[in-house]
């Protein structure tokens, strides 16, 4: 399967927002406005252009990626800057061919080229390991609502980039509206 992973373009919002509302149509664990999201995050002061990917099949875009910056906070104080990875979004029928790992991939390691040293993400305890993801609660970061231990997940882009980081993911409003 000969894809290409780059950066997303304004051009692409459109077809993104259909990819990312089409991808996450039949998801168990979805409220469907995943869409909604990503536009949001394209307006406010976490978005990052350069950690906004798609992967590019047959000049269409089969999948996307963002990370955007978020807070991780300890007593009404920020410990650390990190990223959220949200939403991964793949066509169904490109489903399970290594498009989301790769775009994951393809994200970590530009955010580390960027600087930033570590990113979290709520997503599927069997699927986010296979990339590296471990349970946050590793480090003692949580998340700010109720959530399965093994379903909220972080990783290190430098290491030991965690080792003395413990709180609270503070995410943007835009995650809960």
């Amino acid at each position: 399967m000969n894809i290409i992973i780059r950066q997303e373009q304004e051009k692409d919002y459109k077809e993104t927002g259909e990819v990312v509302r089409l991808a996450f149509a039949q998801a168990e664990h979805s409220d469907g406005n995943e869409h909604r999201l990503v536009s949001q995050i394209r307006k406010c002061g976490t978005f990052i252009p350069e950690l906004s990917l798609v992967a590019i099949y047959k000049d269409k875009i089969a999948g996307h990626i963002l990370l955007s910056k978020i807070k991780i906070m300890n007593d009404n104080e920020m410990i650390a800057e990190s990223l959220a990875l949200a939403p991964l979004s793949v066509l169904l029928e490109y489903q399970n061919k290594g498009i989301g790992r790769r775009l994951i991939l393809e994200a970590l390691e530009r955010a580390k080229e960027l600087g930033f040293e570590s990113v979290v993400v709520l997503g599927h305890p069997e699927y986010y390991p296979r990339v590296g993801f471990k349970k946050a609660s590793t480090w003692g970061i949580k998340a700010p609502f109720e959530v399965p231990d093994e379903a909220f997940m972080a990783i290190e882009l430098l290491d030991k980039a965690l080792e003395n980081i413990s709180g609270t993911v503070e995410y943007p409003e835009v995650f809960f509206e």
